[in-house]
């Protein structure tokens, strides 16, 4: 049974949806209504902030006190492209950064409509191959992300491997939205306990972002993409998603492809659940399992 913290997102989504519903905010309006997402996040303690410029774009970094900051988990975050913010899940990216025991590097991409795919999808990789360029050892990289961000997290290694850079040692997305039209059963079956996600905003915003493009593209909907050169990845995802079919449709196709993967479903949670870290039990207990997952990938005691 979903702890009594969780009601805290719920409650949030309504409230977003319920604005959303009468249909007359403008994109600078659901920007400032989404950075109030970090909200349901504590403050991380024992953590530095700092920022840079990294490949030519702006990311927020997190330094956890005493950590290895040789490792490097490289952080999108979601919003569907259009909004969300290296500020609005700064703490969250903290929380699995000091869990983990390395530097989170957060990227700060410029949002769509004005950067338009594949526009985002480049700027993720500048800062990878800057990271890269910089010193850091592909295997002491992993790449997570939510939402938009879990698309992200996948869909860069998946461009870094086309352009012929060296593959990060894991990637971690948290409820991945894979495919831009949507077509998963979940979008139905879900659709009453998913507090937030519904096909229509699915589908507006992957128009801004797509802008005309094929939504199976491989690069946009990774779900049509050949996997078979991605890290170990582990999906985290809530049961009570929309998008859950994307997550379970994406592992099936990893498995095949001879991916290490693992997918963790838990039950009754909403979409991107871990950013109640410090607020809610579940968010809690899947940090503390992605950093038991990843610790071994990047070599960290």
């Amino acid at each position: 049974m979903a702890s009594k913290a969780s009601q805290a997102m719920v409650d949030l989504y309504k409230g977003w949806t319920a604005r959303m519903a009468k249909g007359d905010m403008d994109i600078p309006q659901l920007r400032v209504m989404f950075e109030t997402w970090g909200d349901l996040t504590t403050e991380p303690t024992a953590i530095e902030f700092d920022e840079a410029d990294i490949g030519g774009v702006k990311c927020v970094i997190a330094v956890p006190k005493g950590v290895d900051q040789s490792r490097v988990l490289l952080c999108f975050h979601g919003g569907g492209y259009v909004c969300g913010s290296a500020g609005s899940h700064r703490k969250m990216f903290a929380h699995i950064a000091k869990a983990v025991g390395c530097k989170a590097v957060i990227v700060d991409y410029d949002r769509t409509p004005d950067n338009i795919h594949p526009g985002i999808l480049a700027q993720c990789v500048a800062v990878y191959a800057g990271l890269l360029e910089s010193g850091v050892k592909p295997e002491h990289m992993a790449t997570i992300g939510d939402s938009a961000g879990g698309n992200l997290a996948t869909a860069t290694l998946l461009y870094a491997d086309l352009l012929g850079y060296p593959m990060a040692a894991a990637s971690v997305p948290l409820s991945p939205w894979y495919d831009m039209e949507p077509t998963g059963e979940t979008m139905k079956t879900k659709a009453d306990v998913d507090a937030f996600v519904t096909s229509d905003a699915v589908r507006f915003m992957a128009s801004l972002y797509l802008d005309g493009k094929s939504p199976k593209g491989p690069l946009a909907s990774p779900l049509y993409a050949e996997l078979k050169n991605l890290p170990p990845t582990l999906i985290q995802v809530g049961e009570h998603e929309a998008l859950l079919d994307d997550s379970r449709r994406f592992y099936e196709k990893a498995k095949k492809a001879g991916v290490d993967i693992e997918l963790q479903t838990f039950p009754e949670m909403q979409h991107v659940f871990q950013l109640m870290a410090g607020n809610a039990p579940e968010a809690d207990l899947a940090i503390e399992q992605i950093a038991k997952w990843l610790r071994p990938k990047l070599r960290i005691a």
